[in-house]
């Protein structure tokens, strides 16, 4: 008798290549802070049976001006000493910064093997993550993927070209900078929890970003939300990135930010237990069409339902055994 195929391999096909990211990305920089990333990260990755964000130490805003090239060394002896689990980034200066050769050099070419990505910042065109990615080579032959991250009008102009380079694995929208790059014309308050979803311009860079991500079926990461303090703010800024622009995960630059993350971009439970029902039906059926509840469902819904379980995964919410098996 033949084993039943894995719903990923069945459902997904080439987008399996794409991977599931953890829904959180959290950026820290300075070095006590940095620590209290990584000993947080092991600490939940314990508590939720899975990693549940990212660490990415960040080089372009936490390296000290003149001090750059030891700010890269010390998060080179992070990375080194991270847990053999954990789930390490680098966030290294723009391809036009002096250091910027030198910070892949150091940390991608010394530990580039214990790296999840490489974060590019203020990525303006397909010509400077290429110019990323041969520096990258230079210093680990494997490759690694790229993430990258839109700040100004000209770069949410050519998102979809961006997001279609292979090694590109995710863009972010960094919401201040694209703010004050219009020389005024936004107001403040476009930076802020509730007017970054108001804003007319800032709400259509949001959803091009978003769209052109998803065209080449790479990851969404959504902008910082900088009342860190304010949980229930940032609770409904995260629900609403997740539910109505279409982004699948953010960045947080607080601890207290991690959980209402996690929270506002996990299923709901009664979605997460119609997908079992589903897809236990699908898969009984070897994946053919199915009734269910009234309503028909074939592959195209069967993947949907997938990733909802996939994302449940990924946000550490406890599955029905059911399900289990599959992950």
């Amino acid at each position: 008798m033949q084993p039943m195929a894995h719903p990923r391999d069945v459902l997904l096909g080439a987008q399996a290549s794409t991977g599931l990211l953890p829904v959180c990305d959290h950026y820290s920089g300075v070095e006590a802070r940095m620590r209290k990333s990584l000993q947080l990260q092991a600490e939940m990755t314990q508590e939720f049976g899975t990693c549940v964000f990212d660490v990415t130490l960040d080089c372009e805003d936490g390296a000290p001006v003149g001090a750059e090239a030891e700010h890269a060394q010390l998060v080179t002896e992070l990375v080194r000493g991270a847990a053999p689990e954990a789930r390490v980034g680098v966030r290294v200066h723009p391809v036009d910064h002096p250091a910027f050769e030198a910070d892949v050099a150091q940390i991608v070419g010394k530990v580039g093997h214990r790296l999840t990505h490489v974060m590019i910042p203020k990525v303006e065109s397909v010509a400077d993550v290429q110019r990323a990615e041969a520096a990258v080579l230079a210093a680990y032959p494997q490759g690694m993927p790229l993430q990258v991250l839109i700040e100004s009008p000209g770069a949410v102009h050519r998102a979809f070209d961006i997001a279609a380079h292979p090694r590109v694995q995710s863009l972010s929208f960094g919401l201040m900078d694209f703010v004050s790059a219009h020389a005024g014309a936004i107001p403040a308050e476009g930076m802020g929890v509730a007017g970054q979803f108001a804003h007319p311009l800032v709400v259509r860079a949001k959803l091009d970003i978003a769209s052109a991500a998803h065209a080449s079926g790479k990851v969404p990461s959504h902008c910082v939300v900088t009342e860190f303090n304010d949980v229930d703010a940032m609770r409904a800024a995260a629900r609403r990135a997740a539910r109505e622009f279409g982004y699948t995960r953010m960045w947080s630059i607080h601890p207290s930010q991690i959980r209402p993350i996690l929270d506002a971009f996990a299923p709901e439970e009664k979605d997460v237990q119609q997908a079992v029902e589903i897809l236990t039906a699908a898969e009984r059926q070897d994946w053919a069409p199915i009734s269910h509840a009234g309503q028909l469902h074939d592959r195209a819904s069967y993947r949907h339902y997938w990733q909802v379980l996939e994302r449940a995964h990924a946000t550490g919410r406890a599955l029905p055994a059911e399900a289990m098996a599959w992950f």
